[in-house]
């Protein structure tokens, strides 16, 4: 008899499906697998939480994977199985949308469930899969096969993820999969074992639990997939979220209470708010708008990431020194936000030439440097240097011009913004489409810290 803590009981009682809800979704996901294996061309397994019992009540996903014969062409796969699944949802669902991931998928409504319709070769092990949703019905066999006694346990971790903010393997997010929640568990053997073992992971922290690794990873974690020894299923985990998780577990471990599962939410700042922390802070705050790309979110992501990341160090390469930097991805418009330490500069800037010893350079720089220079070339300490005119002395005159467009800029981003961008400044970056983003860019906190204010002071006042 596994021994709760009393605001762990709690929780559960909270979060842990009822039985009409367990039925309910249950009687769907019958009904939807029913009809695949009647189409006599593709056998119906339900995946994911559902079919592991390891859903949080109110979660509204279900996901039905469509097993052809493995032998099928590709582009046959995908024929058929979008046949297929077009006729279910027409049959069962309300409305469809075609959706991707590695090959189509079908997503729809049915009885206020979200359900992917999901066609996969049934290969007959995960080594040799031939697309990666061919590796899920694996995955959904071994922890049905070792979940047992360990359920509540997964509730409890899915739970301290979601209210911690790092739930989800999404791009946006890069936090804890469900899957690798239901590893780690099942792993360190319950809830409170995992939190007190996290308390001391450290980067390139490798889990095994089958023994049977094939090939090597340089990610913060590594958990080796127990059905693929060459997967590491924490891939999509980031360092920062990994250690917000650890920060949370020594926070919990420490004084466990209901808040580490249930805490309030920053509220949204005003405009008002806003403009007042803005002029504390005394920076200067600049965000570049354009419409986003009609592709994926976990294609979009990465690259607005890396267009940020490249901007960013455009703006120090010019001397407009980034204090921080976010990306935000919303339904019309990108946003990406720039806080600098200086808006202007001198129109005079410090070149460095090469060491006087470098006899192949030293021609060249001193011949390009003949004219229309303050001072120089001259040498200091064994280099050269001349102070030349700066080519922007207004952080906003490189953010107009078209120097964004050539550094590296994602693929989809710079097309979307050679169709051009809006530049806003100071108080007017604050724009109704981003305030969440916007509030939580001024309001950013260690997951623990966030517990602990809002413990101790109201939000605000």
């Amino acid at each position: 008899m596994v021994r709760r803590l009393p605001c762990e009981e709690e929780v559960l009682r909270q979060i842990r499906p009822g039985r009409e809800e367990h039925n309910r979704i249950w009687e769907v996901a019958c009904a939807l697998v029913d009809a695949v294996d009647k189409s006599g061309v593709a056998k119906g397994m339900v995946v994911g939480s559902v079919a592991r019992d390891t859903w949080i009540t109110g979660d509204r996903d279900l996901d039905v994977f469509m097993l052809f014969d493995p032998a099928l062409p590709r582009a046959e796969l995908e024929r058929r199985g979008m046949d297929l699944a077009r006729k279910i949802a027409a049959q069962f669902g309300e409305g469809m949308r075609e959706k991707y991931s590695e090959h189509p998928y079908i997503n729809t409504t049915v009885r206020g469930l979200d359900v992917d319709l999901v066609p996969c070769y049934a290969v007959k092990s995960a080594t040799g899969i031939q697309s990666a949703v061919d590796r899920t019905p694996f995955h959904t066999r071994y922890i049905r096969e070792h979940i047992e006694g360990f359920v509540d346990d997964v509730l409890l971790m899915k739970q301290f993820a979601k209210a911690g903010g790092i739930y989800g393997s999404d791009h946006m997010t890069e936090g804890f999969a469900g899957y690798l929640c239901e590893l780690l568990v099942i792993h360190y053997g319950g809830f409170t074992p995992l939190i007190e073992a996290a308390g001391s992971w450290h980067p390139g922290l490798v889990i095994d639990s089958a023994g049977h690794q094939a090939k090597e990873f340089d990610d913060p974690l590594v958990v080796i997939d127990p059905v693929d020894p060459k997967r590491n299923v924490a891939a999509s985990l980031s360092m920062t979220r990994m250690f917000e998780f650890v920060e949370l577990a020594r926070g919990y471990a420490a004084h466990p209470r209901i808040a580490f599962f249930m805490p309030r939410r920053d509220p949204a700042l005003t405009r008002e708010r806003f403009c007042a922390r803005l002029e504390a802070r005394g920076t200067h705050l600049y965000a570049l708008v354009f419409p986003t790309p009609r592709i994926l979110p976990d294609v979009l992501v990465p690259q607005l990431r890396k267009s940020m990341e490249a901007i960013g160090g455009m703006l120090d390469r010019y001397g407009f020194t980034v204090s921080r930097m976010e990306s935000c991805m919303e339904e019309e418009h990108c946003m990406l936000l720039f806080e600098l330490l200086v808006r202007d500069l001198p129109p005079l800037k410090r070149h460095m030439g090469p060491n006087i010893w470098n006899t192949a350079n030293v021609e060249n720089f001193l011949e390009k440097y003949t004219a229309g220079v303050f001072s120089g070339p001259y040498i200091d300490d064994g280099r050269y240097y001349v102070e030349i005119p700066r080519k922007h002395t207004l952080a906003a005159e490189v953010l107009r011009s078209a120097s964004p467009l050539k550094v590296s800029l994602g693929k989809h981003v710079k097309l979307a913004m050679q169709e051009g961008w809006t530049l806003y400044q100071g108080s007017d970056v604050w724009q109704d489409e981003f305030v969440p983003f916007l509030s939580s860019f001024f309001l950013k906190r260690s997951p623990l810290l966030r517990i602990r204010g809002e413990e101790a002071e109201p939000p605000f006042p």
